[in-house]
């Protein structure tokens, strides 16, 4: 019934692996106490069914300590109190450090066991289970992660190094003159954080463990971008300096401080960045541009020590599954040959005569056809930002059709910051925050427009804004029906698993893909995921090299040069991570193949989605619990 949940064998939850434990430590017993001759039968009363009461009592109990515990929680990371929209903490950042991490790590072991000794799991109800297994599940993850802490790449193209001005750019809000200063405080935190995230990556690279120099190359010129201009060269404002004077402004303009004192808060901020900041990001450039054993070849990680058995790892990870590299990649090319035959009717209906890889060339090379590019010009940018918000508005219109629950929060539309924007690069989500204080972000990169065809932009805003990653994040942090550490979780396949979703389900809203070249779009997108799942198998484990897998992509893909390479070392770069969107959006689809076949005219599309989105981000076997505990509802009224 379900083809993809008969193939993904679902890792079980830490109290599953407790359960058998026990299993095996009582059969044990009860040989040890057996006696010779006739052997004598017991039994053990059966427990007594519990009461609503007690149930009702015991969950309260529970889903208060998770909150208590989330509050914890949150203590130890004063930038995640910054992305929620909170200020405690406000002047510090996160210590990264590998003894900060290992607290961690002990932190979350000892509530798990307060956890399993104060509470009965017998006397919960049906979603506050699930939130227990979900819990021991995030520890039974934290325990691999730092297993495997030294394998994951620190720099790359898409690393750490621009998240300090991506930070305090985009969540630093400034209001008083105590936030400036906290703005100022956290600029010399963040040196020491880029040192602490140096010496690891130095220690990794002592194991043979580095990424391929493109990608430390790129992090090397984006880290420069980050320290060019003024304060730190002649020129304009670098980007965070800029930021900073602006919020500066605001607060005289305001009347909050004085001109005088807006005078001395910018000059402090300038000797900060030139200070600590600055010699910080110059020692990490140095690192990224001699690290003399590092190499060009692109690699994948099977070539690192332990990297098969780390890139499976990863694959658990993102996928919430068991799938084998081999799986996933039979089911790549299942897909990729499925996709292929219906982009061929969709060209047909277009008016192409050629073959499908004709018609890519078509689409490749056509830059100057306005049907298929906007002008590389700042007025093309401005009509993609336009279009692009003009997808999302009639959606969003359309939505309580389709949804009980609904994002309160705001979405924008916005062109990617220069200091990080790259030619072809994907375009990405940024969360708004809990209150709706800020709004979610749909992010593009438009430095180069012959990069953004416009088939591809109408599926992209339905995955990256709605009914996609801002519908399913915004609603899960605006949740109040569960512990609010659930409104927290997101785990790949879910998160992308649902944006590669509604990607298709918008077909069954008015008003979209109205034409051949979007719907070509559409499969276009769908291809392209299918294509991941063959790809970065293909790189970490079968021995691809970044050329065969540009090639892949080309044959079977409408994707640009510029796309297909960036795509290409972003798998290298991230091993698995391009894996859990497609296992994630077929999991999706037959949940709710099952839940209409099984409830027939009872099948409410609202209610499923509902079903989806109102638990927060899940791995997919307590996905399909709580999808299935819906089902079950439903029949029982």
């Amino acid at each position: 019934m379900r083809p993809i949940l008969q193939r993904t064998k679902v890792k079980p939850t830490m109290k599953n692996l407790l359960l058998a434990t026990a299993a095996v430590l009582a059969l044990g017993a009860c040989g040890q106490t057996e006696t010779t001759g006739t052997q004598t039968e017991t039994s053990t009363p059966a427990a007594a069914t519990p009461t609503t009461e007690q149930v009702a009592a015991e969950t309260a109990r529970l889903n208060a300590w998770f909150d208590e515990k989330y509050e914890e929680e949150l203590m130890l990371s004063p930038m995640t109190l910054t992305t929620l929209g909170r200020k405690e903490r406000y002047d510090e950042i996160d210590d990264v450090s590998s003894e900060a991490q290992l607290e961690q790590l002990e932190w979350r072991r000892a509530t798990t066991a307060e956890m399993q000794e104060n509470f009965d799991y017998d006397l919960l109800d049906a979603e506050a289970k699930m939130s227990w297994d979900l819990y021991e599940f995030i520890l039974a993850q934290a325990e691999e992660n730092w297993q495997w802490r030294h394998h994951g790449y620190i720099f790359t193209q898409s690393g750490w190094q621009t998240y300090p001005a991506q930070f305090m750019i985009n969540f630093h809000g400034v209001s008083t003159e105590e936030d400036m200063l906290a703005y100022i405080s956290r600029l010399d935190g963040f040196a020491t954080m880029v040192n602490s995230l140096v010496s690891q990556a130095e220690e990794a690279a002592q194991m043979g463990i580095r990424p391929p120099a493109f990608a430390y190359r790129a992090a090397a010129e984006q880290s420069q971008n980050i320290v060019t201009g003024a304060p730190f060269t002649e020129g304009d404002d670098s980007a965070i300096f800029a930021d900073a004077k602006g919020k500066i402004a605001a607060l005289v303009e305001a009347g909050t401080i004085t001109e005088e004192r807006g005078e001395e808060l910018v000059a402090d901020v300038e000797a900060a960045l030139i200070g600590s900041f600055l010699s910080a990001y110059n020692n990490m450039i140095n690192w990224l541009e001699t690290d003399v054993a590092n190499t060009e070849e692109a690699f994948g990680v099977s070539e690192l020590p332990d990297g098969e058995a780390y890139y499976q790892q990863r694959l658990g990870y993102y996928t919430t599954t068991d799938m084998t590299a081999d799986e996933i990649h039979e089911l790549g090319l299942e897909e990729v040959a499925r996709l292929r035959g219906e982009m061929v009717s969709v060209m047909r209906d277009f008016g192409f005569e050629g073959t499908l890889q004709e018609f890519f060339v078509f689409l490749r090379e056509n830059k100057d056809d306005e049907r298929l590019y906007f002008p590389n010009t700042d007025e093309g940018r401005q009509g993609y930002i336009d279009a692009a918000t003009y997808y999302v508005e009639n959606i969003e219109s359309q939505l309580p059709e389709y949804f009980g629950l609904l994002p309160q929060a705001e979405l924008e539309v916005r062109r990617v910051e220069a200091f990080r924007e790259r030619d072809g690069a994907a375009q990405h989500y940024y969360p708004s925050t809990p209150d709706g204080s800020r709004p979610g972000v749909y992010y593009a990169h438009l430095s180069d427009m012959t990069a953004m065809p416009k088939r591809e932009l109408e599926v992209i805003a339905y995955h990256e804004a709605l009914p996609g990653h801002h519908m399913q994040i915004a609603i899960a942090q605006e949740l109040t029906g569960i512990p609010q550490f659930r409104t927290q979780q997101f785990y790949g396949a879910y998160v992308e698993g649902w944006a590669l979703y509604t990607e298709h389900f918008a077909q069954e809203i008015p008003g979209t893909y109205q034409d051949p070249l979007s719907q070509f779009g559409r499969l276009g997108s769908e291809i392209w995921r299918a294509i991941r799942l063959v790809v970065d198998t293909g790189l970490h484990v079968k021995g691809w090299t970044r050329e065969e897998a540009v090639a892949y992509f080309q044959e079977n893909s409408a994707i640009t040069d510029a796309q297909a390479l960036s795509e290409v070392e972003r798998y290298i770069a991230d091993p698995g991570q391009a894996t859990g969107y497609k296992i994630g959006m077929i999991f999706i689809q037959d949940l709710r193949a099952n839940a209409e076949e099984v409830l027939g005219d009872d099948f409410d599309i609202r209610g499923f989605h509902d079903a989806v989105l109102g638990g927060g981000g899940l791995p997919l076997n307590l996905l399909e619990q709580r999808v299935d505990n819906w089902i079950a509802s439903v029949q029982a009224s």
